[in-house]
């Protein structure tokens, strides 16, 4: 599964260089995902919830020991933690290039491809979704301060 926008091209480096004008939506960023946090209404009036990051685990799991010729997910698998970890990376660092540019669209684009790749290292790892949802919720109980403390971190 190869997950991308279509509007940017790959440098001589391989980093992504987005075509698109810089938009001034950080707010509309932020509006969007707070309403898609909230199982409400993306902005093509859709109806979305975090459920889909579930169904992509599923399908990225079926996809292992399959025929890497045949799946980008199986590919990935089969090339190793390394190879995962090296792609999740490069996807991040284009996620905050995009942040910092302010493309909003790329910026959802290249997210998607974040969680996409962080779903195949889950995988990978034999993490399940349920576990990360299970710590998130226990850190939603406490504020960010009190949860840094508790693993011995210091607030930022």
């Amino acid at each position: 599964m190869a997950l991308s926008s279509g509007k940017s091209t790959r440098t001589a480096s391989g980093v992504k260089k987005s075509r698109t004008k810089k938009a001034s939506g950080k707010k509309k960023v932020a509006s969007a995902l707070l309403e898609i946090e909230k199982g409400q209404r993306d902005r093509a009036g859709d109806d979305i919830t975090a459920a889909v990051l579930d169904r992509l685990h599923e399908t990225v799991l079926s996809r292992r020991g399959t025929d890497p010729s045949l799946s980008h997910s199986a590919r990935l698998l089969s090339r190793g933690r390394k190879k995962i970890a090296q792609k999740f990376g490069e996807e991040a660092v284009e996620c905050l290039i995009e942040a910092v540019a302010g493309s909003a669209n790329e910026l959802v684009s290249e997210s998607a491809d974040v969680l996409y790749h962080l779903i195949v290292l889950w995988v990978d790892a034999g993490i399940a979704p349920q576990e990360i949802w299970r710590e998130l919720q226990r850190r939603e109980a406490m504020s960010g301060i009190a949860e840094k403390a508790s693993r011995g971190e210091k607030p930022a």
